[in-house]
């Protein structure tokens, strides 16, 4: 697996435009020829579009000097330069451009759309030859105009993913192995908290025509939104999901205060994150006690909001998880139409990975519940 970048500051530069060219027909009979001068061409743009396969920055971070070419100067016997050719430079869906110097946003690409291009730079218009020169009293023109030079700008461009649910949780609560059980995603897992150092992202196949994008991100902690753990830096790649998907770990000693201690964190990073539809998973029921404990958490989670699913699992032994992704694929399908806000984020860079999906598993009840 290999890492790859989520930011970048770069250099673009548009072409400059092509000199006209001071010239005169000098043909043998014709000694009156008059000025033959032609136009230069116009400079190349500097453009940026979608490309759907790509996941990350990296391309813009190892090459972060993007030139387009300069027009070619005008030539004699009316013959005009050539264009210089643009510079297209490609992004993946979820990418935002912002002035380097000054922070304010430029533009965002929030579709996939591969028709999607945008104008950043717009190249040097070519300049005039002598022939657009000549008048009744200047039948010789000795001038032309110079193309236009090219312009340079420094932005910063950063990425944040493009997901359908974000997976929140404390470190080691079971979210890189919901991702494994759900989607052909493999970070990397182990029984010790921050095996997750960079957002991971799977793609759950429901269906011939429905795919759902899952992230996930390194565990956050108490304290996360003031920078402390990995988390804080991640929170952005789950800013624009449809919905989160709250991994509780029952078997922990705050297992009862750890869904407030999660809202806490996301609502302190960013108020319109934290507001987010949301369904939570009781993970760990095999071990002995945590069935309970879940039982718990329901009733904890319910005397506030008894609308949100919450729903026990155990990942390691596939219970539950049947459940699990028909109400996150009834969530995500009854967000689908609408549109999701940009969240009022702190920035940060990182790095992720991709991977693509599958899963399967077992239904699972409380005790003392029927179906």
């Amino acid at each position: 697996m290999i890492q790859f970048a989520d930011e970048a500051v770069i250099e673009v530069y548009s072409g400059k435009g092509g000199n006209g060219c001071i010239s005169f027909r000098r043909e043998k009979y014709i000694p009156l020829g008059g000025p033959s001068g032609g136009d230069g061409g116009k400079g190349g743009d500097v453009v940026f579009c979608v490309k759907r396969n790509l996941r990350t920055l990296a391309n813009l971070r190892f090459h972060p000097i993007f030139k387009a070419k300069n027009g070619q100067d005008g030539m004699s016997w009316n013959k005009y330069g050539k264009e210089g050719d643009d510079v297209v430079i490609p992004v993946p869906p979820g990418t935002a451009l912002f002035d380097a110097e000054t922070g304010e946003l430029i533009h965002e690409f929030l579709s996939d759309d591969e028709n999607a291009r945008f104008v950043f730079l717009k190249g040097g218009k070519g300049g005039w030859g002598n022939v657009h020169f000549k008048t009744s009293t200047n039948q010789a023109p000795r001038y032309a105009h110079e193309g236009k030079p090219s312009q340079m700008r420094k932005i910063r461009v950063e990425l944040s993913i493009m997901a359908d649910a974000g997976l929140v949780g404390f470190p080691n609560a079971g979210k890189s192995s919901l991702l494994t059980a759900f989607t052909n995603a493999r970070p990397k897992i182990a029984p010790y908290p921050f095996t997750t150092k960079i957002p991971n992202l799977g793609v759950l196949h429901v269906d011939s025509d429905t795919d759902i994008i899952i992230a996930d991100i390194p565990g956050i902690i108490q304290g996360a939104s003031e920078g402390h753990g990995l988390g804080h830096k991640f929170l952005k790649h789950i800013s624009r999901t449809a919905c989160l998907i709250f991994m509780v770990d029952c078997s922990a000693d705050n297992y009862l205060a750890s869904y407030d201690i999660l809202c806490s964190e996301l609502s302190a990073y960013s108020a319109t994150l934290a507001e987010k539809p949301r369904i939570i998973l009781c993970n760990k029921i095999d071990i002995d006690g945590c069935r309970e404990r879940a039982r718990e958490i329901s009733d904890f989670v319910h005397k506030k909001d008894p609308g949100i699913p919450v729903l026990p699992v155990s990942v390691i032994q596939k219970i539950g998880l049947k459940d699990a992704q028909k109400e996150i694929v009834s969530l995500v399908n009854k967000l689908a139409d609408h549109e999701v806000p940009p969240a009022d984020v702190k920035t940060d860079s990182s790095d992720f990975m991709i991977a693509d999906s599958v899963d399967e598993d077992m239904p699972v009840q409380f005790p003392g519940s029927e179906k």
